[in-house]
């Protein structure tokens, strides 16, 4: 049995993870999982009030991710995780041999303007800026490409198709 592989598409709100990582995962042939559909009710419902997450908040959403993640690397197959993963600790949880983090990147500009056309989604513009606070950089340490939002969503999954 072959090895999996797992892409984590991370960034923060409004980068285009969650569309990034459908595209790559469709272009791949490999599974798919929405980080955000393994959030507790209760963090869906403080993002939607406006309240960011605290550590506490995130850790068993992370370990979820994590666990979903190991079931499908122990049993061969490959995956790709839309998480946003803006924090080093965050991503220790996730990291294994066989992860490489996609970093979506683009300016708070572009970032606020992909936001405010949003409808029906829990994160709320107004939190950008708690994110981009949170967000660390990736260091070299961690298996990671870091690609600009500027372009479009195909392209991007192309992007990160030919550097894996």
């Amino acid at each position: 049995m072959s090895a999996g592989r797992a892409v984590v598409v991370m960034g923060v709100a409004g980068c285009g993870k969650s569309t990034v990582a459908a595209l790559l995962a469709e272009r791949l042939g490999w599974d798919l999982l929405e980080g955000d559909a393994l959030h507790p009710v209760a963090n869906v419902e403080r993002m939607a009030a406006g309240i960011p997450l605290t550590d506490d908040d995130r850790a068993p959403w992370l370990a979820a991710i994590a666990a979903w993640t190991d079931e499908r690397l122990a049993a061969g197959r490959s995956v790709v995780v839309a998480c946003s993963a803006l924090a080093r600790r965050y991503r220790d949880v996730l990291r294994r041999d066989e992860v490489t983090f996609v970093h979506l990147a683009g300016t708070p500009e572009l970032l606020e303007q992909r936001l405010a056309s949003r409808e029906h989604h829990f994160m709320k513009a107004g939190m950008l800026q708690s994110q981009l606070a949170t967000l660390e950089p990736l260091t070299p340490d961690e298996r990671h490409i870091t690609l600009d939002i500027a372009a479009p969503p195909a392209t991007l999954a192309a992007q990160a198709a030919a550097a894996l």
